[in-house]
């Protein structure tokens, strides 16, 4: 049974914008660590995995009827409040529980998006990470790639190496990551020895996007074209970044029609 979930939002329109332009935020440590021991006795119930994050297991369905789970991980008070903003009211709570459970040491894995991946401004659903353990660098953090959401890409990106800009996900123990579904990531190099847990799962929009976020009063829309303040290339050119993260800002505020492409002499009007 698919079921929803309703709050109100939490992010600014400066924090969606932000969001627009990276793919990603992170929340460090705002799962409690009784929970998160919990979470990872759990899974060495269930340790099938292997050594790469293709290795996946997946948890029986019992793990969203877990109280102390779904209230401090799919319902987590910091991140529903982003899952609302971005996804709108009633999203669909998720369905399937994954743990890329990766046996160190091991090698780094391929980069890739998940299969289903499109290409283009909506945000109908969102990729989530959380990590029940401290996860420094020798334990093989996901890789994600900043903007790369914006990229149309087939298989060949399993054979890139290192990429310029890609960020290791090292995290405290309790960390949840929000993702583009369509982010490009891999598991990264693990030099320690023992298990790295990674749980992933996902939530889905069921109501049409509007701008019904935290409103800034003196938010300047014209701001939406203008990303040339501080570092913000990532994986794509600087202006077709600058327009691709204004397009998926006007699709979220239900206003894509707005969306003036290239030239930047337009005005931009909000509803």
């Amino acid at each position: 049974m698919k079921r929803t979930y309703d709050c109100e939002p939490t992010m600014t329109d400066t924090q969606v914008l932000e969001f627009c332009r990276k793919g990603i935020l992170m929340l460090e440590a705002v799962v409690p660590d009784e929970v998160n021991k919990k979470t990872c006795d759990y899974c060495d119930l269930y340790a099938e995995g292997g050594p790469f994050e293709q290795d996946r297991v997946r948890l029986p369905d019992e793990i969203f009827e877990l109280d102390w789970f779904a209230d401090n991980v799919i319902l987590n008070s910091e991140a529903i409040g982003v899952v609302r903003s971005l996804l709108g009211k009633n999203f669909q709570l998720p369905t399937f529980m994954a743990n890329h459970r990766a046996v160190c040491p091991s090698g780094v894995g391929g980069w890739h998006r998940d299969a289903g991946s499109l290409y283009g401004p909506k945000i109908d659903s969102l990729k989530v990470f959380y990590y029940p353990q401290d996860t420094p660098l020798e334990m093989g953090p996901t890789d994600l790639l900043p903007g790369s959401h914006f990229l149309y890409a087939g298989d060949y990106m399993g054979h890139y190496t290192g990429i310029r800009g890609a960020m290791p996900t090292t995290a405290p123990a309790g960390s949840i990551i929000v993702c583009f579904y369509n982010i490009w990531h891999r598991k990264g190099v693990a030099t320690a020895a023992g298990t790295r847990n990674l749980m992933k799962y996902h939530y889905v929009r069921t109501a049409p996007p509007e701008r019904d976020w935290v409103i800034e009063p003196d938010f300047n829309v014209e701001q939406i074209y203008n990303m040339r303040q501080g570092h913000f290339y990532y994986a794509r050119e600087g202006h077709r970044a600058f327009n691709d993260a204004a397009e998926i800002f006007l699709w979220l505020s239900g206003n894509h029609a707005a969306f003036r492409g290239n030239d930047s002499s337009l005005p931009v009007y909000m509803a």
